[in-house]
């Protein structure tokens, strides 16, 4: 590069050109003496071109730090900028010959910009700034590399003379060099922005994942790429606003999204690398065009979902009126309030059996029964579809027992039915002799029944015939109603 004098800097005119947008145009004067600031970088062995001015003694392969801001210069051996240059607004990046860019070469330069723009270390910048000249300063011709024809302004940059320069003063700079060109082939834009939300409906207070991943031209994932999120009706480690970064591999962000209502939703946005990168100009002929993050464009995402509330279950018990035990097997309806449709699962989808009717569920050898992973809030009935053996006296049909509960998020509803037992029935069988008129009853709890008084008349008229009878025979007639009675057999 060549340094210039104060004789041939701005006039004052000058002076009043606008400040770029990337904060490289500096209004004002210009200083009473040049002054120049180099980032970091290294100097190497000055490439030959014809009539170089007196004090251009080496190459500077770095940045320069002008109006504060760290800048790469484009301009292969057109005189560094000092560090109040003024620039004018720039325009697509263009070769030192005002050639396009090769679109690789372009997209390459914008990704090592915006990656590698600030960095402080030597080594990086030494092999950015090579990289740049490489592909901005190549030769069209071998003649455009000859010294005795070509001054600073057609001279091209000599790759393997900077290498070896390179590699004497650094010694292991072409790995960093090839480092930065195998991170741009991989990484380089378009970038494409990838956020994928959960396949089912959220739970409110349930964290869930939502990947983001930012791939490059080919398709893989790019590292290192701060990301903004910004969430709706959810959060994330507590906020609803943070900046995640995407793996150093090109793994994806594992985003924890909490719902907090029922439509949440999450926005990224980034910066990537532009298309094209864009080059400052100085309003002095003959100073360096410079670049230093490539231009950049942003980059937007949006995805939202449902979520529901947390399910609730059902806990149901089925136990004897009187022993307060479980009563195994029985079957029981699932509904809604009406006792008809059926409930609602967490799904959102109607809670029914295989024939598309209610859930009939069937109480375990304790009686017991858990209907789990209900829709919250609802009100859920059970009803029991038939009376299990004994206890066939109380079941009402048309009435059957049932029980109901309003579900909340999270919650379990106990639901507790219960069934009156039978009442026994004691046969009891009274003998009346050995005849064929002999006579049987069954007594219950509800008194001698009509049959068994008829029986009982019957059998009273039978003895009192065979108690005359028996008189009769042993004793002889009784006369009743006289005072008289005449004895047999004296």
């Amino acid at each position: 590069m060549r340094r210039s004098t104060l004789g041939a800097r701005l006039s004052s005119a000058v002076a009043t050109v606008a400040t770029l947008s990337a904060a490289l145009l500096v209004v004002g004067a210009p200083p009473a003496a040049a002054e120049y600031k180099k980032g970091p970088g290294i100097g190497v062995a000055l490439q030959p071109y014809k009539d170089p001015p007196r004090e251009a003694t080496e190459d500077w392969l770095g940045s320069y730090l002008v109006n504060g801001k760290q800048v790469w210069c484009v301009k292969f051996a057109f005189k560094e900028p000092d560090t109040n240059e003024v620039y004018q607004p720039g325009d697509v990046l263009k070769t030192k010959y005002g050639a396009a860019l090769d679109p690789v070469h372009a997209a390459d330069i914008s990704y090592l910009l915006l990656r590698y723009a600030d960095t402080k270390d030597t080594a990086e910048s030494a092999a950015l700034a090579h990289l740049l000249h490489q592909w901005t300063a190549a030769p069209r011709t071998p003649a455009d590399l000859d010294p005795a024809i070509n001054g600073f302004r057609t001279i091209a940059y000599n790759v393997p003379f900077h290498e070896r320069a390179l590699e004497e003063k650094l010694p292991g700079a072409m790995r960093t060099v090839a480092k930065l060109k195998a991170d741009a082939t991989a990484n380089h834009g378009p970038w494409t922005p990838l956020l994928t939300k959960p396949t089912k409906p959220q739970v409110i207070g349930t964290p869930d994942t939502w990947p983001i991943e930012v791939r490059g031209a080919g398709g893989s994932g790019v590292g290192k790429v701060p990301v903004k999120v910004v969430l709706t009706d959810a959060t994330s480690g507590g906020k609803t606003e943070l900046t995640a970064t995407t793996k150093d591999n090109g793994g994806p962000i594992a985003l924890e999204v909490v719902p907090t209502g029922p439509k949440p939703s999450v926005s990224i946005s980034l910066l990537a690398p532009a298309d094209q990168p864009v080059v400052q100009h100085a309003v002095e002929d003959g100073t360096q065009s410079v670049v230093s993050t490539g231009g950049e464009k942003e980059l937007k995402a949006a995805a939202d979902t449902t979520a529901v509330t947390a399910p609730g279950q059902v806990a149901v018990a089925k136990v004897d009126e009187k022993t307060g035990q479980g009563i195994a097997s029985v079957s029981l309806k699932v509904t809604g309030a009406d006792k008809a449709t059926p409930a609602v699962d967490q799904d959102g989808k109607p809670l029914v059996g295989a024939d598309g009717k209610p859930l009939v569920v069937v109480t375990g050898a304790d009686g017991k029964a858990t209907v789990p992973n209900l829709r919250t809030p609802q009100e859920v009935c059970v009803t029991e579809v038939a009376a299990p053996p004994g206890y066939e006296q109380s079941y009402d049909p048309n009435n059957p027992p049932s029980a109901c509960g309003k579900l909340e998020p999270g919650k379990t509803v106990e639901l507790r039915l219960v069934n009156k037992p039978n009442v026994p029935t004691v046969p009891q069988t009274i003998p009346a002799g050995d005849g064929p008129a002999n006579a049987a009853a069954v007594l219950d709890a509800g008194g001698p029944s009509t049959g068994l008084l008829v029986a009982l008349g019957a059998l009273l008229l039978f003895a009192a015939g065979a108690g005359t009878a028996l008189v009769r025979k042993g004793r002889g007639p009784i006369v009743v109603g006289r005072r008289m009675r005449k004895d047999w057999g004296h």
